[in-house]
């Protein structure tokens, strides 16, 4: 039999508090730049993730004009991968987990 401070040290913190941060989906974040035209880029939005031409070209949009803009999100491996495809075509991108 235990005693109230010995079940009180063998008390474990939830899983879902551990896993929190983790379970947060990630997202792939293209930034503006002076280099590509805004054709190239929405080109590029299309190729890469099969978006239409109209979602496309809102999210080259979101970028020219806000500065950023959210193009995928996913699991950390997925976004990793989307992010050096990103760089190949010559895109300034970075990822960060959702918020």
């Amino acid at each position: 039999m235990s005693t109230p401070l010995e079940a009180e040290q063998t008390q474990v913190e939830p899983i879902g508090a551990e896993l929190g941060a983790e379970d947060k989906p990630w997202q792939a974040i293209v930034w503006n730049d002076p280099v590509n035209l805004m054709s190239y880029v929405t080109y590029v939005f299309q190729k890469l993730f099969g978006y239409s031409r109209d979602h496309a070209t809102k999210l080259m949009l979101d970028v020219h004009h806000k500065g950023k803009a959210v193009v995928s999100w996913g699991t950390k491996e997925k976004v990793e991968g989307d992010v050096a495809k990103l760089h190949a075509a010559g895109l300034w991108a970075t990822m960060q987990q959702a918020p």
